[in-house]
């Protein structure tokens, strides 16, 4: 497997157990045969206003803030996604992977 850069949303830096429209950070991991190594800690502005109203209308302008950290992962790890985030995500080129757990076991 060639090195690839990842995204994890994590509260903790343990787990996957953030949702992308919350996660206030991302961590970058590049990863290379048999090791991840934590190579950049992002925060972000939030995408989500963080109300509980899950019909929140797309806000490009939000998102494009977060998604421009983003830029150069091949795949970001995250715990929940809306389905025009991860569609608007795999038009740059980033994979939205929905995984709940710790980040030590996740499988490429």
């Amino acid at each position: 497997m060639a090195n690839m850069k990842i995204a994890v949303a994590s509260t903790d830096g343990v787990n996957v157990n953030q949702h992308f429209g919350r996660a206030e950070k991302f961590l970058i991991y590049e990863v290379v045969p048999a090791s991840f190594n934590l190579v950049e800690e992002l925060e972000v502005a939030p995408y989500s206003s963080g109300k509980e109203d899950k019909k929140h209308q797309f806000d490009q302008a939000r998102f494009a803030g977060v998604a421009e950290k983003l830029r150069g992962c091949e795949k970001m790890f995250t715990a929940k996604i809306g389905d025009i985030p991860a569609a608007e995500l795999r038009k740059m080129g980033v994979e939205p992977v929905v995984y709940e757990g710790l980040i030590a076991d996740i499988n490429l």
